[in-house]
């Protein structure tokens, strides 16, 4: 794992919420503790931590993602929307302060260097098939057209935070376990086990949906 340099940063808890690099995300701030985070933020460079917060235990990940404010409108009542570009992510360090609002020593990371490039071009391959069968499959299901984006990433690492950003499922639930993994493979492996088991169940369902269309047919 590769760990950049160390900084403060304002965190912004959301339950719930994971966001990835290069993932945009709309917020709302009402919350005065949070109206004074943003004018701090947008008086330095526009940037602060998005991090998830359990609401069970009370508790914030270790690990977030920096979020930089590219749009943002204030109302007359103080009231701000915003539209933020997920960064790098970083790692939690130290809680400095809390109030009023939450501030940390952080450090960057990324992932690891690629050993195989060959090998994770296959992976990266065998995902995106993966990744088009269950968007195709789930069109059939719901009987509606589903298509991926024409700008979909080619790049290994990119790929694999647009496939853990965007789909919901079994995925959705993983989102914080794939923001924290530091290494692209591994990343891009689980998702294909992911998305494998998706396309298996979605299948199964399709079969069976044309099976009990193709009796109808028969009947009438």
């Amino acid at each position: 794992m590769t760990e950049l340099a160390v900084r403060e940063l304002p965190l912004f808890p959301l339950p719930e919420v994971v966001l990835f690099p290069q993932e945009y995300l709309p917020l709302h701030i009402f919350e005065s503790r949070y109206r004074i985070m943003l004018q701090s933020v947008l008086e330095t460079d526009s940037r602060f931590g998005v991090i998830r917060w359990d609401p069970t235990t009370k508790k914030i990940a270790d690990v977030g993602c920096c979020a930089q404010i590219i749009k943002h409108h204030t109302s007359e009542d103080g009231r701000s929307n915003i539209v933020t570009l997920g960064q790098q992510r970083f790692r939690v360090l130290e809680i400095i302060s809390e109030t009023p609002f939450i501030n940390a020593l952080v450090s960057w990371i990324d992932d690891e260097p690629i050993s195989d490039q060959v090998k994770l071009d296959e992976l990266k391959n065998s995902v995106s098939i993966a990744l088009k069968d269950v968007v195709s499959l789930t069109g059939k299901l719901m009987d509606s057209e589903k298509s991926l984006p024409d700008s979909l990433p080619e790049i290994p690492r990119e790929l694999s935070f647009w496939i853990a950003a965007h789909l919901g499922g079994p995925v959705a639930s993983e989102q914080q376990n794939l923001l924290e993994l530091t290494n692209t493979f591994n990343r891009l492996e689980r998702e294909y086990e992911l998305l494998d088991q998706t396309r298996r169940q979605l299948a199964a369902r399709t079969a069976l949906k044309d099976t009990f269309s193709n009796a109808d047919q028969t009947n009438t």
